[in-house]
């Protein structure tokens, strides 16, 4: 049998970020050959995520990283919070970020068959890797770039992120107040849940839905019974300003001051800087948005417990 010494151990871990006992368990199997260890651990990695690759990931991390002109963010799922907290987790959401930055993946697909940064194994095998480290399923599941001028805003130790693209002169973008205008825009888009970034970007499917929804309103209204179609039609066009309000970021109003909406606060902001400014578009994740959680029946695992 081979002597298996602490500092074999220690530097197999460095190398492969299992744990100690994992890696002794690794080369005394492969009688210290190192390199054979490395893939014995790899084995276990593809076994584990196999495993695991059924069970719900809806916790993790929403993260951005920026590379000059460039702004990354991504979704990383872990099945619990715990873990998302777990520097080998972090650590590892933070590689994707570079990977994503350095190679600029299309997709996902592309993205897992990229060399994870400062490695030899691609993402996705990286992704196996850290399965069987933290013991639970992990998924990258989506992530953007975004080029130009950005303001970012992660809340809640990466429950929401959001990338808002800016276009402004250089009057605005030289300016010292630009980044606390910009990241304030940032922080309204945090807070509330926005699908659209103004009146123009909603599809026209979505008016007429909406539209439709507010002239049955009217109608069953009997103060609108006498009502001839047309002006129904101009009411109901009326309305869809509190539609625009509720689901257009810049027709929001501004949430440290709700005299003015976005669109009006970040026009000020452009007068009193001398230039001129706009929203240009955004990105938003909240982490797990319409993954299914899990919900653990209290009895049925008691009932587990005790048949065991």
């Amino acid at each position: 049998m081979a002597n298996i010494s602490a500092q074999m151990v220690g530097d197999l871990k460095k190398r492969t970020g299992a744990g100690l006992m994992d890696c002794k368990k690794a080369l005394v199997e492969t009688e210290g050959d190192v390199e054979a260890a490395i893939k014995l651990l790899r084995e276990k990695g593809l076994s584990a995520a196999a495993k695991k690759a059924d069970r719900i990931a809806a916790e993790g991390v929403v993260a951005i990283m920026k590379d000059g002109n460039k702004t990354a963010m991504v979704e990383v799922n872990s099945e619990t919070d715990f873990v998302a907290k777990n520097a080998t987790f972090v650590e590892f959401v933070q590689g994707v970020l570079r990977t994503i930055l350095s190679e600029n993946p299309a997709d996902i697909a592309a993205l897992n068959a990229c060399k994870f940064d400062g490695t030899e194994f691609t993402v996705e095998a990286t992704v196996k890797d850290k399965i069987y480290t933290i013991k639970e399923n992990i998924q990258i599941r989506r992530f953007v770039v975004v080029e130009g001028l950005t303001s970012t805003y992660v809340h809640g130790n990466g429950v929401t992120g959001v990338v808002v693209k800016f276009e402004a002169d250089d009057a605005c973008a030289n300016n010292a107040g630009f980044a606390e205008c910009t990241k304030n825009v940032a922080l309204q888009l945090g807070a509330y849940t926005t699908p659209y970034l103004d009146p123009e970007s909603v599809p026209a499917s979505v008016i007429a839905e909406e539209t439709a929804i507010i002239k049955e309103q009217l109608k069953n209204d009997p103060k609108n019974a006498s009502k001839p179609e047309a002006i129904l039609e101009k009411i109901a066009v009326g309305r869809l300003g509190k539609f625009y309000e509720q689901n257009c970021l810049t027709e929001q109003a501004y949430v440290k001051d709700d005299s003015m909406t976005v669109k009006q606060y970040v026009d000020s902001c452009a007068k009193s800087f001398g230039g001129k400014m706009r929203i240009a578009g955004f990105e938003r994740y909240e982490r797990g948005e319409g993954i299914e959680k899990r919900v653990d029946n209290l009895d049925e695992e008691v009932a587990k417990l005790i048949n065991k």
